[in-house]
């Protein structure tokens, strides 16, 4: 079962980076796509995500289940700035900081791959934004980025990835709910 795992999970992480560089390069920022989750192939997070892989669930949701913890998100959303959870400092004056643009950007082409990819065939352009509805009070993030990604996962609702993921709507987007990118 674990070599199994191995292959497995090799295969998902592999297919989510390369969904996301896809993204990234139709949104304009070819690099962080290019850049982005390279941590999930580092041994503290690839070695519990194996531990951990099911098939059908998150293994850091499963490792959650068993240890209360995942050592694997720790380590990750300290390391991947398109993170949310990696601009929260509760220590500091402003708790959650506005994102700079080319993170966020890298944030919504992230989240349209997750679908993608765990969705497979039955996922439509519905479904970010009816998950992101579910998820969005979990969140730790700063308010304007939560509206910011309310307002892309509607537009992607109502008109589809190839008509809304582009440089400029993503600006225009960021400008809108944060300032100038």
């Amino acid at each position: 079962m674990l070599i199994s795992n191995i292959f497995k999970h090799l295969k998902l992480i592999t297919k989510h980076k390369w969904v996301v560089f896809k993204l990234s390069c139709k949104a304009g920022i070819p690099w962080r796509g290019f850049l982005h989750d390279f941590s999930k192939y580092s041994p503290t997070e690839f070695l519990e995500s194996i531990k951990y892989y099911n098939g059908h669930k998150s293994p850091i949701v499963q490792a959650r289940l068993d240890k209360g913890y995942s050592i694997a998100w720790l380590h990750h959303k300290g390391r991947n700035k398109h993170h949310t959870e990696y601009w929260v400092d509760f220590n500091a004056p402003e708790k959650n900081p506005i994102m700079p643009y080319k993170y966020v950007a890298e944030m919504l082409c992230d989240k349209l791959a997750a679908g993608i990819v765990y969705q497979g065939k039955d996922w439509t352009k519905e479904y970010p934004l009816n998950y992101w509805i579910k998820e969005k009070d979990r969140i730790v993030a700063n308010e304007k980025i939560k509206d910011l990604i309310t307002d892309f996962m509607t537009q992607i609702s109502r008109n589809g990835i190839e008509k809304v993921l582009n440089q400029k709507n993503l600006k225009e987007l960021y400008k809108k709910h944060c300032g100038n990118p």
